[in-house]
């Protein structure tokens, strides 16, 4: 029987190229954890591995047994896909490449955007992608077109912008560069199960996010200018579960710096 997602601890063949080892860390911001990419050509043992995930040790042992690891990529800095890094590295000596210098391992390198990373045999094209985070990025899978989008797209719901450094103007332009790489380009997500078509999602999402700015200008004008982050929660977010304001606060946040700015 063909795996369907979530399948924990155990190597999901996703397309030709892109398998994935789902970690055992579900959250209100992990989904049903973090998905960890293995990529290879059919027949080779050499891998990259995306985002190895938090420091759960059978988790990072399970993804260094699927194959020879010769490279790590870091799509940002979250601890849900960056806690295991160390004992990864340990695991494997791959070198680790990261937006954040101070995440990089065994000589790694930085991620410039439009960058080609040819290593075990496949070409990979970096693409920056801020918003969720400053340094976000996805990875265009060159061999078969499929985008690995982490926490950018998500496989279900919408993307939280953290309070920290996100930045919706980012967002939405990252939004935009991805639309422009066109139709038919499957979703490799950071959490949550894939999606057939990158364009059509990235649109959906772009006007999801229109759609919340309109709704959070709407309530400044019925609760004032200086409305407070919670109060606009409550006046905008009717339509989710309250348990999942917390999340939502951290969005409307960086959207009214948005609006203010």
């Amino acid at each position: 029987m063909t795996l369907q997602h979530p399948a924990y601890a155990q190597l999901r063949q996703v397309t030709p190229v892109a398998a994935v080892m789902l970690e055992n860390n579900p959250s209100m911001y992990a989904l049903e954890g973090t998905n960890t990419w293995i990529l290879r050509t059919p027949g080779n043992d050499e891998c990259i591995v995306v985002d190895p995930g938090d420091d759960d040790p059978a988790h990072l042992a399970r993804v260094a047994g699927a194959g020879t690891v010769v490279l790590t990529l870091i799509s940002h800095r979250h601890h849900d896909h960056t806690g295991g890094i160390d004992r990864f590295f340990d695991l494997t000596g791959a070198p680790v490449h990261a937006v954040q210098e101070q995440l990089r391992r065994g000589g790694g390198a930085g991620l410039e955007n439009d960058e080609l990373i040819e290593a075990a045999g496949l070409t990979l094209r970096v693409l920056r992608t801020p918003g969720h985070t400053a340094d976000s990025v996805s990875f265009v899978i060159e061999d078969e077109g499929s985008v690995l989008t982490a926490d950018t797209i998500l496989g279900r719901g919408t993307t939280v912008l953290d309070a920290s450094d996100g930045n919706l103007g980012d967002y939405l332009q990252s939004m935009r560069t991805l639309i422009g790489l066109g139709a038919g380009r499957m979703v490799l997500p950071g959490h949550g199960p894939e999606l057939p078509d990158l364009e059509s999602v990235a649109k959906r999402y772009l006007a999801h996010r229109e759609e919340r700015l309109s709704q959070i200008r709407g309530a400044l004008d019925t609760l004032g200018a200086d409305a407070d982050v919670r109060a606009v929660v409550e006046h905008v977010y009717t339509d989710i579960d309250e348990t999942l304001w917390p999340a939502a606060e951290q969005s409307v946040r960086v959207q009214l710096e948005y609006l203010r700015r």
